[in-house]
């Protein structure tokens, strides 16, 4: 567990408090004075000191100013019996970690050692992870993760690779899907010829089939010129059908002829077209669910599926969450330096579920950079979601319910979208994944003005 020093004068502290911790698996190295505890700092680098300040020959302060500079990593633990309000202002200012008065809880502070034991293991995680070099652009590489749940998809993206068959990719928002069907077209023959991808839910239904299966000139209202469709844009290579739930059953009709025949007519016209095109699609909707309802087409359902790719949550990716917090620290950082990131704040975000999953880390550890101004990531830059909001009437953490939470999360999500993509409500509804009108009625629902979704606001 940790590499602990026990100081203390009083013999009748000293030895029971070393052999509780003893029992409790940490190495223990004991001093009866100040004196002492500096020769034992000088011959080895522990975990955590837990000191008494008031010693003969020389206090506890002194020992952790030597503690703090020569060993910055060493977490400091100074208690007394001589509660006073002096002491403890001194510990606290001078940075001690914790001050504990005397007599003290012990099943406390072992709940406080065994935070501090995760801390540091979290942190010494992060440094592995902060070791790897760069890597070219591509989506294989994008993708970051190396934990077994991630393994597990990766071999099954190796087995479906280089086969024609439709793919149907599920997973909760956030997950990073079009990102996995990008690494399934690089991946597989077709990797020389185009991807293709097109948001299910950014077009109206009355568009949509123009979108994917083109229009002659004249052939509805405002087709003013002749245009080609997806499917032809992506013949020889991949088209990624991102929420196709969204797609109404007239168009699934359509779609599920491509799927059969390789052919399709654009609209306006009887030429029939023939593709030769693999269709990847998906969804964090359930689509047997929607078949049970009558909502999604059964036969479409089965051409889809006919392989099935299940992104994990990022909350059941373990120590992925340290190379993903490594990487966006490295991609928000200002300047060259990539800010460092504390044990309790890699802490706080090791036990936040992140139901926005990746893309929720990556919010926030941006919106803990920008408050950081260049130095290191602490809770108190994190958002309030992850780590709950203060209490005004006893100062402890508020967890808020999820659903205040979420809702929060969102509303931020929705402005800073609306913003990056200059107000242009298509294009942050691209963004989204969503179509124009559900952003319509959230941005309606959450109460937005225009100033507040100003493009002027949005970040350069």
């Amino acid at each position: 567990m940790l590499d602990i020093l026990v100081v203390d004068d009083e013999p009748s502290i000293l030895l029971p408090l070393a052999g509780v911790l003893r029992s409790e698996g940490h190495q223990v190295a004991t001093a009866s004075d100040g004196v002492s505890a500096m020769s034992a700092l000088t011959a080895h680098a522990f975990d955590v000191v837990i000191c008494d300040v008031r010693m003969q020959k020389m206090d506890g302060f002194a020992v952790f100013r030597r503690a703090r500079t020569e060993l910055p990593s060493t977490h400091v633990i100074l208690m007394t019996a001589y509660a006073t309000v002096p002491d403890a202002v001194t510990a606290m200012k001078e940075g001690a970690l914790d001050y504990l008065p005397k007599p003290f809880d012990i099943n406390k502070l072992l709940e406080r050692l065994q935070q501090i034991a995760k801390e540091r293991e979290l942190a010494k995680q992060m440094q592995a992870a902060s070791t790897g070099g760069g890597a070219p652009d591509s989506a294989l590489t994008k993708f970051i993760g190396k934990s077994p749940a991630v393994m597990r998809l990766f071999e099954r993206i190796d087995k479906f690779a280089d086969s024609s068959a439709s793919v149907l990719i599920t997973g909760e928002s956030g997950t990073g899907k079009e990102l996995i069907a990008r690494i399934l077209h690089e991946k597989s023959r077709r990797s020389k010829q185009p991807f293709v991808a097109v948001n299910c839910g950014a077009f109206p239904e009355t568009l949509i089939e123009a979108e994917l299966f083109g229009h002659e000139r004249g052939a509805f209202t405002g087709a003013v010129k002749r245009r080609e469709g997806r499917f032809k844009a992506a013949d020889s290579g991949t088209l990624f059908l991102d929420e196709v739930p969204e797609l109404q059953l007239p168009s699934q009709s359509k779609l599920l002829r491509v799927l059969q025949e390789g052919a399709y007519e654009p609209l306006g016209t009887n030429s029939t077209i023939s593709v030769d095109v693999r269709v990847i699609s998906a969804t964090h909707r359930n689509l047997k669910a929607m078949v049970s309802e009558g909502k999604f087409r059964e036969d479409l359902f089965y051409r889809l599926n006919a392989l099935e790719l299940t992104i994990p949550p990022l909350r059941e990716r373990g120590e992925d969450l340290l190379l993903l917090v490594d990487h966006f620290l490295k991609r928000f950082k200002v300047g060259e330096k990539t800010p460092s990131i504390s044990g309790r704040a890699l802490a706080a975000l090791a036990e936040y579920p992140f139901p926005g999953n990746v893309r929720e880390l990556e919010h926030a550890i941006e919106h803990a950079v920008v408050l950081a101004e260049g130095g290191e990531v602490d809770t108190a830059h994190l958002p309030p979601e992850i780590v709950g909001e203060p209490n005004a009437a006893n100062g402890e953490k508020r967890i808020r319910p999820l659903p205040e939470a979420m809702r929060e999360f969102e509303r931020a999500y929705l402005k800073r979208v609306v913003q990056q993509a200059r107000g242009k409500r298509g294009e942050a509804a691209n963004l989204l994944g969503i179509s124009r009108k559900n952003l319509w009625e959230k941005l309606r629902g959450y109460g937005f003005t225009e100033a507040e979704l100003s493009p002027q606001d949005a970040r350069k």
